[in-house]
């Protein structure tokens, strides 16, 4: 397993944008079968700068710019991955939650809302993003938060398994 905490905020000059990136890139690369994104707060944030075109080989019809986070969440739908997104029903995740449903595959999108979830997580086939961080400007940017990336299909896998027992899902290959 690997592992890595990355402390980001203003105080550590550190954030998880480029952390981030680097995963929702791999999953164009070869998407998850199953993807979980949990946060009790969630916006669109900017999730792959492909302003210069550095990116341009992982996107189908790739475009100088920056791709919204609903945007790449749905490309991956798109691409046969099914995703389960669990956030809280409040209307800052409106916008987020508004987009993603209109890009994404219908039937490979499933949104759990509930006002009692806490907990951060990003999980894939073999990956874990969690922590304290919220997709958020905030969480990403400002906030001193604490994020953990580890590569582990044993680990990814307990996590899907618990989210799925947590929260149901309509999608569970």
């Amino acid at each position: 397993m690997l592992e890595r905490v990355v402390r980001t905020g203003r105080t550590t000059g550190l954030r998880i944008d480029n952390v981030l990136t680097t995963v929702l890139v791999a999953e164009l690369v070869s998407p998850s079968r199953l993807l979980w994104l949990v946060s009790p707060w969630i916006s669109d944030v900017n999730a792959i700068d492909n302003t210069t075109g550095g990116y341009d080989s992982v996107f189908v019809e790739a475009s100088n710019r920056t791709y919204q986070l609903s945007e790449v969440l749905a490309l991956l739908t798109n691409s046969g991955a099914s995703l389960n997104v669990v956030t809280r029903s409040d209307p800052h995740n409106d916008t987020f939650l508004e987009r993603l449903r209109r890009l994404a595959k219908a039937e490979n999108l499933s949104v759990v809302q509930d006002d009692d979830v806490h907990e951060k997580t990003f999980c894939g086939d073999d990956w874990l993003l969690t922590g304290s961080m919220n997709l958020t400007v905030r969480g990403m940017r400002i906030n001193d938060e604490a994020v953990t990336y580890k590569i582990s299909e044993q680990v990814a896998a307990t996590t899907r398994l618990d989210l799925r027992r947590r929260f149901g899902a309509a999608y569970e290959h």
